[in-house]
């Protein structure tokens, strides 16, 4: 199958699974602290039981049964995850038989650049992610050198979705096998005047992801791998595919997070993420070049429903030189 060919299909297959998945059958469960007996494969994910009860009946939860900080962030596109990274955990703390709503608010600064990212999802019984992002990009005084002044701003809209297929990463303790979900991320790029204008580059495209979580109990520590097939340039900032419409194929890029819980309500991690790089030398020079981007995060639990994640970025090489930035999020859940 080509690359080209690959959003129907894989459209089509998440529609799927994500019907398979809300349809499936719940299984009891173990309570998250008990890392020696994990519960099936497919269990519903996290929930919690009363210590006395044998007939594993669930305990209900206002505010959700899950471990804290189990459902990461929201990522600067809206997914849960880490900073920049989407894991295969379902947002938020809900349980499989709860429904959950997540809103944030994220703020990154480097010397040129200012981004800020709000949004929301919604975590439905552990096994669907809906989640609506937006994205206002300033360019500042990069913009004024441009002649379009120094309020101008590039603005993209992601709506994405990630159904868990297999594992949790929680529950399933005695084993090596991770919690795996499947995602797309629908990008829609507002600038008619650079990227549509200027560029000729296209306006929106479809990101679609696959992602694997392992959370190893015993040693505080969480792991994740994504893969991901896209189009776009600098993450949908700069459009998608090449310049004047060329250019259209689909390419593979990597993310990895590694987090370490160093108390139920604090960890610290770092995260790496790739870009396709199609566009460098289109213009001549490195004008365009795009390299990895990293950031070394913390993220705090203030409660069960508030969290608050401070990271140092590097966003790699962006209008001639390197960016490094400043990240602050607030994510606000119920």
């Amino acid at each position: 199958m080509r690359f080209n060919d690959i959003p129907r299909a894989a459209m089509a297959a998440l529609a799927g699974a994500a019907l398979c998945a809300l349809s499936a059958p719940a299984f009891a469960e173990t309570t998250p602290g008990d890392a020696e007996t994990a519960a099936p494969a497919d269990s519903g994910g996290g929930d919690t039981q009363s210590p006395g009860d044998a007939s594993h009946e669930l305990v209900p939860f206002r505010n959700g049964g899950r471990l804290l900080l189990t459902g990461g962030v929201s990522t600067i596109e809206g997914a849960g995850g880490g900073g920049l990274v989407p894991w295969a955990l379902i947002g938020g703390y809900g349980t499989r038989d709860e429904f959950g709503i997540q809103s944030y608010v994220t703020g990154v600064k480097s010397e040129d650049f200012a981004l800020v990212a709000f949004g929301a999802s919604a975590n439905i019984k552990n096994r669907l992610e809906i989640s609506l992002g937006r994205q206002n990009f300033h360019l500042r005084d990069v913009g004024k050198a441009l002649g379009l002044g120094n309020d101008f701003i590039i603005s993209q809209t992601i709506i994405g979705a990630k159904v868990r297929l297999i594992g949790d990463a929680v529950l399933d303790q005695n084993t090596l096998v991770p919690q795996i979900s499947v995602g797309v991320q629908h990008k829609i790029n507002d600038d008619k005047t650079v990227v549509g204008g200027a560029l000729g580059l296209r306006r929106s495209s479809t990101d679609f992801y696959i992602a694997a979580t392992k959370l190893f109990l015993d040693k505080n520590l969480l792991v994740n791998t994504t893969v991901r097939l896209t189009k776009a340039n600098q993450y949908g900032i700069l459009g998608f595919g090449g310049l004047g419409g060329k250019d259209q194929a689909y390419k593979p890029t990597f993310e990895a997070s590694a987090a370490y819980l160093l108390t139920r309500k604090l960890a610290f991690g770092a995260e790496v993420r790739t870009k396709s790089n199609r566009l460098q030398g289109a213009l001549g020079g490195d004008s365009f070049r795009e390299d990895a981007a990293y950031d070394i995060f913390g993220a705090y639990a203030l409660g069960r429903n508030l969290s608050l994640t401070a990271a140092y970025v590097d966003l790699g090489h962006i209008a001639l030189k390197n960016q490094h930035a400043a990240y602050l999020s607030l994510q606000v859940g119920f």
